[in-house]
C-alpha cells in the first residue's frame, strides 16, 4: 500500500516522507480479530496478559480492550542489547512482573518478532514459574526466527522487509505515536 501522508500526518512525523505499510483501519481490524481468537482460546482460568515493554504498549493497549473475558495485565522489559547495537546473547529481565505466574494462562504481547532469540529465553524464563500454558502474540513477524518458537500462536501480520515505525514501532525513540505503521526509509 503505497500512501501520501496527509501534511498534518507529515507535521506529526516530524516531516518525514514514510510509506504507510498498515494504516489504521487495518491495524484496527486485525486487532479486533485477535481479540476474538484470543477470547476464545482461553474460556477458562486466570489470564494475565504481559506486555513487552516498550514497543507493544499501544498494540497492548488496544488488543486487551478487543479480549471479551476477565484479565490482568503487567509488564515485561527485557534486554539482550546491553549499551551495544548487537545482541549479546544474554538475556536478562529488567522489570519482572511482581504477579505470581504459577497456574495462569500467560500471553506475551510483543510489538515484532525477529530472530526469536530474546523471546526464547524469556519464555524459559517464565516456563520455570509453572504456568497454566504459555502463548506469544505479536503485532509483526519478520519471519526470521532462527529458533523454533511453538509459543508464537498469534500474530498480527508479517512484516516485510523494511524499517517499520508507528503503533508503538520506534526509530531512536521517535515516531512511536503514529496511529498508521510505516516503511521509514
Amino acid at each position: 500500500m503505497l500512501t501520501v501522508l496527509s501534511p498534518e500526518m507529515k507535521r506529526r512525523a516530524g516531516g518525514r516522507d514514510i510509506r504507510i505499510v498498515f494504516d489504521e483501519a487495518t491495524i484496527a481490524a486485525r486487532v479486533r480479530a485477535l481479540g476474538h481468537e484470543i477470547t476464545a482460546a482461553y474460556p477458562t482460568g486466570e489470564l494475565l496478559v504481559l506486555g513487552l515493554l516498550k514497543g507493544s504498549f499501544i498494540f497492548l493497549s488496544d488488543l486487551v480492550r478487543q479480549i471479551d473475558r476477565p484479565l490482568h495485565l503487567d509488564f515485561l522489559v527485557a534486554s539482550s542489547y546491553g549499551a551495544g547495537t548487537v545482541s549479546s546473547g544474554t538475556m536478562r529481565l529488567l522489570y519482572d512482573p511482581e504477579t505470581p505466574l504459577e497456574g495462569k494462562h500467560l500471553l506475551i504481547v510483543e510489538d515484532i518478532i525477529d530472530s526469536g532469540r530474546t523471546m526464547q529465553k524469556m519464555l524459559s524464563l517464565l516456563a520455570v514459574r509453572r504456568p497454566a500454558s504459555l502463548a506469544v502474540c505479536a503485532l509483526l513477524d519478520k519471519q526470521l526466527l532462527q529458533v523454533p518458537i511453538p509459543e508464537v500462536r498469534w500474530v498480527g501480520f508479517p512484516a516485510p522487509p523494511a524499517f517499520l515505525v508507528g503503533y508503538g514501532l520506534d526509530h531512536a525513540e521517535d515516531y512511536r505515536h503514529l496511529p498508521f505503521i510505516g516503511d521509514l526509509n
